[in-house]
């Protein structure tokens, strides 16, 4: 089996955080302080008034330029000087410098969670997935409803942020897919793809229509579209469980075919 190159993998995903962040309305945009910069081959996102320490990241570092502590200091600089609340440094096991820990004590860098990267050449993947929810297609009508009801399903408010969501529905790199309880949409996830990489991103079903088969659908529906496009890998993020703890996410991803390439510490900064 051909496993997709770590430098691809966290390529794409740099790839679908830069443009969900870069694609955000002005008026969104100033309301939540965005800036966003490339920097060493990477992306260094910023949110000023993020509330969720969620959108504040870099990442995609150590491939085409070095891990450097100067490389650190320019990322730390922008944060600063964006008065950023927080930011979450994300940089895969294999491109940490040998001299990572000194820079963490020079930056007061703490670990945080874990990330496990997922991956699979598309062939190898598994379509399944029942529910009596329906998946379709995000048309234009129901694209807000698809990002409020992602957003409620994370815990994250929707001040500006739903409107970051809803305007991905008009990026062509973008493919989206609800939910729907009759009429209403219950949760959805986003289809991203790039130079014939898919990422399964922004999949969530609101609590109350949970355990009835959802998640699975999606993760298909999306499956099909990144084959039917010609996509020859499928990658994805999921929160790495601590030890006797479960995410279900991680596992429907799994039971898709995907396997876990490795596992990425994220590394906090605070003012």
């Amino acid at each position: 089996m051909t496993v997709i190159s770590t430098a691809r993998a966290e390529g794409i995903e740099a790839g679908f955080m830069y443009h969900y962040e870069t694609g955000t309305p002005a008026a969104d945009r100033d309301l939540l302080g965005i800036t966003t910069h490339r920097v060493g081959g990477g992306v260094v996102l910023s949110m000023r008034n993020d509330v969720t320490s969620y959108w504040n990241k870099a990442l995609g570092f150590g491939f085409t330029e070095p891990v450097t502590a100067d490389l650190i200091d320019e990322i730390i600089g922008i944060y600063r000087a964006e008065r950023a609340p927080v930011a979450v440094l994300q940089i895969a096991p294999e491109v940490l410098p040998t001299d990572w820990a000194d820079i963490c004590a020079a930056h007061g860098l703490q670990p945080g969670g874990r990330i496990a990267k997922l991956a699979a050449p598309i062939e190898d993947v598994v379509i399944k997935g029942k529910t009596d929810l329906g998946i379709v297609p995000v048309t234009a009508d129901l694209a807000d409803a698809w990002g409020r009801s992602i957003l409620t399903a994370f815990g994250m408010p929707h001040d500006g942020l739903a409107g970051m969501l809803k305007a991905s529905a008009e990026k062509p790199d973008f493919h989206l897919y609800a939910a729907l309880s009759g009429d209403t949409v219950v949760g959805g996830g986003a289809l991203y793809v790039n130079d014939e990489v898919a990422s399964l991103n922004s999949g969530a079903v609101l609590p109350g229509y949970r355990r009835r088969g959802g998640q699975g659908a999606l993760i298909a529906a999306r499956l099909v579209k990144a084959r039917a496009l010609g996509c020859r890998y499928v990658v994805t993020e999921v929160v790495q469980p601590g030890e006797g703890q479960v995410n279900p996410s991680l596992n429907n991803m799994l039971g898709a075919g995907l396997t876990r390439l490795y596992v990425r510490q994220n590394w906090y900064w605070r003012p």
